[in-house]
């Protein structure tokens, strides 16, 4: 297990993470999911030893790893930013850490190539480098990690660039290979459906925090916080302010809703709700679902779902909707929200949603 204690990083004066306490599990995936600054690679350098945390510890496997350094320690790691050894071949660099390990040839040579045709890269074993492209030295990078067999994985937005197609199959592909070593996988990125699509477990990092730590799909569905519902969504979360009056919700514009069975102990007030642009429609699909009339702002086609951008009182909100979709700026269309898939956040931003359904 690697544990990391009440662990904090400041550099120059500025906090890059703040009191950050993490359990993670041999044989298990864990992405750490935030936008660009959250503090997700300076976490993985400190788990693996290329930095040292300015307070707080660092333990596996019950021992505290605290300042040694990387090289001592059994890990991979694997940048956006791809580091190759440029004078060797793709077949040298691969076999590298299992040569300084001292394995024996036969296991290196069926090591290498297993890992360069998972990697599709099998035509490229006996170039440089720098005669590849740029998602062919990634691979490299890739495979060197895999045949490392370490304890502790970390790829740090490792398939950005990679094409479509085969960045689908390793999503696929990689966390069966680490799980089945015994290995920890920790994997970054900036894309909430990256993160779905990884499974495993999920942290939300927030300007150094993290927010919430746990099985991926709860993380998403039950957030604790506005923040991590808002990291945790792509488009951008849709929120507005509302008012719980009695046994109904009064939303910005004057529109009101009944309260759902779940959320009816929730006490009077002012909060915020939020909800998932695809939980938005343009049909009704229950009785239970509220209607309300938004204006297009602009339309976005991706060929099989579209992005309509709406305009609601004082609110900016996005519909996620399946195929081709073309409306018209300015126009006003009729849209369908179920009071089910809400989620309640108080003034201070925590979930009224989730105090609730844990309370049931």
């Amino acid at each position: 297990m690697l544990e990391l204690r009440n662990v904090s990083k400041v550099v120059g004066g500025k906090t890059h993470l703040d009191n950050i306490s993490l359990e993670l599990q041999h044989a298990t995936l864990n992405v750490l999911l935030g936008p660009t600054l959250s503090g997700k690679t300076s976490l993985m350098r400190i788990m693996a030893g290329l930095d040292v945390p300015t307070s707080g510890s660092i333990w596996f496997d019950g021992k505290d790893v605290t300042g040694v350094p990387v090289q001592k320690r059994s890990v991979a790691m694997v940048y956006q930013q791809f580091i190759n050894y440029p004078a060797f071949t793709v077949y040298e660099n691969i076999a590298s850490p299992m040569r300084v390990a001292g394995v024996d040839k036969a296991t290196i040579d069926r090591e290498v190539r297993k890992a360069a045709e998972l990697l599709k890269l099998t035509p490229y074993l006996d170039r440089t480098p720098l005669s590849l492209s740029g998602g062919q030295q990634q691979r490299t990078a890739l495979a060197r990690a895999i045949v490392k067999n370490a304890k502790l994985v970390l790829l740090d937005e490792p398939l950005a660039n990679l094409d479509y197609k085969l960045r689908e199959e390793l999503r696929q592909e990689l966390p069966k290979i680490f799980a089945e070593a015994g290995t920890i996988f920790v994997y970054a990125t900036t894309e909430p459906h990256e993160a779905l699509l990884l499974g495993g477990n999920t942290a939300t990092l927030s300007e150094g925090r993290i927010t919430q730590f746990g099985p991926t799909i709860d993380v998403f569905r039950k957030p604790d916080d506005l923040i991590t519902a808002q990291t945790f969504a792509d488009p951008p979360l849709n929120t507005i302010a509302l008012a719980k009056i009695g046994k109904a919700f009064q939303l910005e514009g004057g529109v009101a809703m009944p309260v759902p069975s779940n959320l009816g102990e929730i006490a009077d007030g002012t909060y915020t709700v939020g909800f998932q642009p695809h939980h938005v429609g343009t049909s009704r699909r229950n009785a239970d679902e509220i209607a309300l009339k938004a204006i297009v702002t602009a339309t976005e086609i991706t060929g099989s779902e579209s992005f309509v951008h709406l305009s609601f009182a004082d609110a900016r909100w996005t519909m996620l909707t399946h195929g081709i979709h073309i409306y018209t700026p300015d126009e006003v269309i009729d849209i369908f929200i179920d009071p089910r898939n809400l989620m309640i956040f108080d003034a201070s931003g925590q979930s009224v949603t989730r105090r609730q359904k844990l309370a049931a």
